[in-house]
């Protein structure tokens, strides 16, 4: 059984609780857009974080790993360096300084990352 565990580390990162591995699939899966949004929110949780707490976390390390996972062409690893580009520098645009409101958008896209990790689990895992 060819397990991957790219939701597990990024989920256990978001959560910090374990979580099960999925199948492995050979075409785009059917969750591709969830994956490319949660990608997103990987890279605006990189930045406010280490805006915010002055240290990296290994969060850009974790998206790392889950585009060598995941990522079987090019073309799709550029997707998934696109998708983590544009929320890390969507909020770099607008946040120069920690502040309640970097604080707040961190805490609030965290969670939504947790819950879109958890639903592509528990939809398309085993």
């Amino acid at each position: 059984m060819k397990g991957y565990c790219r939701f597990a580390a990024l989920a256990a990162l978001l959560s910090f609780t374990a979580v099960a591995p999925l199948f492995a699939q050979t075409a785009a899966p059917p969750y591709e857009a969830r994956l490319m949004r949660l990608s997103e929110i990987v890279g605006s949780v990189h930045y406010l974080r280490t805006l915010c707490l002055k240290t990296d976390e290994g969060w850009r390390d974790k998206m790392q790993e889950l585009i060598e996972l995941e990522a079987t062409d090019p073309e799709r690893r550029a997707r998934f360096v696109a998708a983590f580009n544009k929320g890390y520098r969507s909020f770099a645009s607008v946040h120069r300084k920690c502040n309640s409101v970097a604080i707040e958008a961190e805490e609030l896209y965290r969670k939504q990352g947790l819950e879109l990790a958890s639903e592509i689990i528990a939809r398309y895992g085993n």
